[in-house]
Parts: C-alpha cells; sequence; structure tokens
C-alpha cells in the first residue's frame, strides 16, 4: 500500500514539474522545476529497485548538469521579451510533437510493450537475489563490458579535450604561467640575496 502511494506522489510530481518546465517565462523557474523532475524521477528509480539509476539522476543531472543550467542563467543578461517572441510559433510543434509520443506510447501499452512477462523475457542476463543492484551493475561493468566501459570514458576524454581546445584563445597583454620554466627554474634564478647597510634602504 505504502509503495503504491509513494508512486503515485511521486509520478504525479514529476509530471506537474515537467509541465512546468516547458510553461514558465522565467527561465530560472524552468531550471528549478527541472531539478524537481528529476528528484522525482530518481524516487520512482529507487522505488523500482534501480538504485544506481536513481543515485546517478540526482549525483550528475541534479547536483552538475541542472546546476550548471542555473549558473549560468543566473550570470548572463537574459532579455525575457525577447525570449517570448518565438512562443506562438513554436507550439504547433510541440503540440504536434506531444500527441505523436502520447500515441506512441498509448500503442507500446496495449500492446504489452510493458507488462512484466514481456520484460522478464528480454532478459539479458539473470538477475541475482542475494546481490545488490549497484554491486551487480558494478561486476557486470567491469567483467562483460569492460572494453566498452573504457571507450565510453576515452569518447569523453576526447571530447573534454576538443571543448578546451575550441574555446582556448590566445590574447595579447595577458601574463601567462610557463610551468616548464618554473620547474626548471634554479635557486639562484628565484633568490637574490641584498646586503642592506645600516639605516638604509633598497633603491
Amino acid at each position: 500500500m505504502f509503495p503504491d502511494l509513494m508512486f503515485y506522489v511521486f509520478a504525479s510530481v514529476m509530471l506537474i514539474a515537467a509541465l512546468g518546465v516547458v510553461t514558465a517565462k522565467n527561465p530560472i523557474f524552468s531550471v528549478l522545476f527541472l531539478i524537481l523532475t528529476f528528484l522525482n524521477c530518481s524516487g520512482l528509480f529507487i522505488l523500482m529497485g534501480a538504485e544506481f539509476l536513481g543515485l546517478m539522476l540526482v549525483l550528475v543531472y541534479v547536483g552538475a548538469i541542472a546546476v550548471m543550467f542555473l549558473f549560468v542563467l543566473m550570470t548572463i543578461d537574459i532579455d525575457f521579451a525577447m525570449l517570448k517572441e518565438g512562443y506562438a510559433s513554436y507550439m504547433p510543434v510541440g503540440v504536434l510533437t506531444g500527441v505523436v509520443l502520447l500515441v506512441e506510447l498509448i500503442l507500446a501499452v496495449k500492446s504489452g510493450l510493458f507488462s512484466s512477462d514481456h520484460l522478464i523475457t528480454q532478459t539479458a542476463m539473470p538477475i541475482p537475489t542475494d546481490t545488490q543492484n549497484i554491486t551487480a551493475i558494478g561486476q557486470v561493468l567491469f567483467t562483460d563490458y569492460l572494453a566498452p566501459f573504457q571507450l565510453a570514458g576515452m569518447v569523453l576524454l576526447v571530447a573534454m579535450i576538443g571543448a578546451i581546445v575550441l574555446t582556448f584563445r590566445r590574447r595579447e597583454g595577458v601574463k601567462r604561467q610557463n610551468i616548464t620554466e618554473q620547474v626548471l627554474r634554479t635557486r639562484k634564478e628565484a633568490v637574490e640575496l641584498k646586503k642592506v647597510k645600516s639605516g638604509q634602504g633598497l633603491v
């Protein structure tokens, strides 16, 4: 009874928050609604026994991406009047996309795609009953899917380096740090001793 009640609470709040994301006139409120949507979606994952997905949703999307969006929106000057100008023109496309997605979901539910029997038959590997969810995922990632996991990490590393290279700009008149020169500097080059006479200062 209690899990069912919590499911309806999380699902209802998530739907209302998702609606607030696309209808809020202020982008900052949209990001706050997005954070609320992620938190309730994480609660649904935890109720279904997918603790790893729920925790990752909070850590990655709420703790990093959504907070980054909020930080960017609060640090830039946004013209809210200009943002509202194209709202009506995009409304038909948004409604059409939502209707198509709703029809696809209804057809999938009627065909039994989300039924428990179908999910059990489509399971790729048995789920151990005496192992926690996060432990089982870790064992699978670092044994059967170690190579794809490492390749995914390399792709993210290349994307990070590419973003740094594309946004890197050299500007004239700006002092830059030369790490090699600092490491190779000797004591004689870094320290200079001056003998000051009594009652006199340095010129």
